[in-house]
């Protein structure tokens, strides 16, 4: 599964030309021109990484960035900084206010990639490489194979993105939402129950020996891989 980026950026010819290159790394783009829409993606979207520009409409990077820090289900997600600004006191200050790298324009296009794969390698390795894993569970993209120990796990293709998400983040909740636009896509209408019947799907797939449950359901919010499983 592809990692998913939101591009936060007021200026429409850099805003295109960063969508176009990170899609064309294989990377899912969402882009928006300033900072109030960018609070409402995340949210929406909940993507794996922000790129976003220092200077936007209405609410700045380096405050978007502080309220993303601020709150709790939005305060992993990696933020890169895009500014002009190229003084040591600026990147200090947009370091300390939570961002994990910083870019000073102008940039190269394949610089700006590998610094995007490099802070997903460190914020959410599940997402650099073919194959994730939790505990005892393995899930292999390239084969779309699932094991658990020494037990192939067989799932039908909605359970295998299901599984796929969840591993991206151990511990970390996502809503149902969050779950159906990841797994069926913002274009498809589903009803949101369809989530809790493909989520025990998948508890009867994995635990059918009797093994420890590591889904964990979030009364009132949704569903996260138990940090505290040890298989």
């Amino acid at each position: 599964m592809c990692a998913k980026v939101l591009v936060v950026e007021d200026d429409e010819a850099i805003s295109h030309l960063l969508a176009y290159n990170l899609e064309k790394e294989g990377f899912s783009v969402a882009a928006v021109a300033d900072g109030d829409d960018a609070l409402t993606a995340v949210d929406e979207q909940s993507p794996d990484l922000v790129l976003m520009d220092w200077m936007l409409p209405n609410v700045s990077g380096v405050e978007l960035c502080r309220r993303l820090r601020m709150r709790t289900e939005t305060r992993e997600i990696p933020v890169i900084l895009l500014t002009a600004r190229g003084e040591e006191e600026d990147r200090v200050r947009g370091l300390d206010v939570g961002a994990d790298d910083y870019v000073t324009k102008p940039f190269s296009m394949s610089e700006l990639v590998a610094r995007v794969r490099a802070v997903l390698r460190r914020t959410a390795p599940a997402l650099a490489g073919d194959v994730a894993t939790f505990a005892d569970l393995v899930l292999d993209r390239q084969t779309c194979r699932v094991r658990r120990g020494r037990r192939d796990v067989h799932l039908g293709p909605t359970e295998f993105r299901l599984l796929d998400v969840l591993l991206q983040r151990p511990g970390r909740v996502y809503s149902r939402e969050q779950l159906l636009d990841r797994v069926w896509g913002q274009d498809v209408y589903v009803e949101v129950r369809t989530v809790d019947v493909h989520i025990g799907r998948l508890r009867k797939a994995l635990n059918c020996n009797g093994d420890r449950d590591p889904i964990r359901t979030v009364r009132s919010s949704g569903y996260a891989l138990d940090e505290t499983y040890a298989g």
